[in-house]
């Protein structure tokens, strides 16, 4: 399997070249196009469609697109369905932990699992259903705005709000806090916040789509207006 990035940093969409047999797994509407010898197979993650794909999206049942390249090679186009960048990570038998719609595509070789016990319980209030993506093999992760990588030292630490951050790897030490009282809350706009302390890399995006909605909220045409 071969890929490559086009239209970088801000419109980045994803060319996947798959050889015979080969697969891809993708997040769901994030098919641009494939060759005609590219097939595609959609179903739920319970359903035993996917096996790499064990309970995506809070462990509830959720359509997985998986692409495959049959009698030759084939290429399968991807997109995130916002404007932004879009990055791989490999993994080797290692554990990479992305946040809510921060998943594009996977190879085989990575499990994708959001049943992580206490990890998902303590994100809750964060409004947080992170995927584990286990195992050896390439990730793809894509941002609203930039994706920018932050490699802490050991003791080295850095706090994110909870809507920018995307995904963290699994050295990484974490602690989830609220910033301020309730009222400084709602009038400085923040909330929740990671802190992370290194050794270990996480990932983020330079644009919050919550307070870009809330900027555009006031301009969008209702049926009731």
């Amino acid at each position: 399997m071969e890929y490559e990035f086009t239209h970088k940093p801000s419109y980045t969409h994803l060319i996947v070249t798959l050889d015979a047999g080969e697969s891809v797994v993708a997040e769901p509407g994030a098919m641009v196009g494939h060759s005609a010898n590219v097939s595609i197979e959609t179903g739920t993650s319970r359903d035993g469609l996917l096996s790499s794909a064990k309970s995506l999206l809070g462990g509830e049942s959720a359509f997985a697109n998986e692409f495959t390249a049959e009698g030759g090679q084939g290429q399968v186009t991807l997109a995130p369905p916002t404007p932004g960048d879009v990055n791989s990570h490999d993994l080797r038998d290692e554990t990479l932990y992305s946040t809510d719609g921060s998943f594009l595509a996977a190879t085989e070789g990575i499990d994708i699992d959001s049943e992580i016990g206490g990890l998902k319980s303590m994100l809750g209030e964060a409004s947080l259903t992170p995927l584990a993506l286990k195992g050896t093999g390439t990730a793809f992760i894509d941002a609203y705005g930039g994706l920018e990588k932050l490699e802490l030292a050991a003791g080295e630490s850095y706090v994110l709000d909870n809507e920018h951050l995307i995904a963290w790897d699994d050295r990484i030490d974490y602690s989830v806090t609220r910033v301020g009282d309730l009222k400084s809350t709602v009038l400085s706009g923040e909330g929740l916040v990671f802190e992370f302390t290194g050794p270990g890399t996480a990932w983020y995006q330079t644009r919050d789509m919550d307070a870009f909605a809330s900027i555009i909220a006031p301009y969008v045409q209702t049926d009731d207006s």
